[in-house]
């Protein structure tokens, strides 16, 4: 049995910072429907436009506006791909020392696993939920995917 790669300790990390969570149309209808609120109108409280790519706000403290102290995603079952994939980017898995610059801030990153151990349960996880993406002009950099 091979030891997890990953384990979210929900501690923030990747929840901090602007311009990182970008939605696709899949993500808008998720997330509306999770809020219980029509997409025009999530768009309008929760996200912006940037490049052509909806994008979630941050609070003024730089989280996510969905980041909850202690607590992590408030909108757990409704986050964008984006959310659901991390740590498995496409930069994390092609590149070893990406990995290995990751693991000084995100805690649930295992370095025992070795790399090719992460990178191996990464594509299965990725192909798992159907998080990989082909669109560079509406899809998060990160998840684009030639596989």
């Amino acid at each position: 049995m091979s030891v997890a790669a990953f384990d979210c300790k929900m501690c923030g990390h990747c929840c901090h910072g602007e311009g990182g969570i970008v939605m696709s149309e899949k993500d808008r209808v998720r997330l509306a429907e999770h809020l219980e609120q029509e997409v025009d109108s999530m768009l309008e409280q929760y996200a912006y436009q940037r490049g052509g790519k909806w994008q979630v706000v941050t609070g003024d403290d730089g989280y996510c506006v969905f980041f909850r102290e202690g607590a992590g995603c408030s909108v757990h079952p409704g986050r964008p791909d984006i959310c659901r994939a991390w740590p498995f980017f496409r930069g994390n898995l092609i590149d070893e020392g990406s990995w290995e610059m990751i693991q000084e801030y995100c805690p649930g990153v295992n370095p025992e696993a070795g790399h090719d151990e992460f990178v191996r349960q990464g594509k299965e996880y990725i192909r798992q939920e159907g998080l990989s993406r082909h669109d560079p002009d509406c899809d998060a950099n990160a998840l684009i995917s030639e596989e």
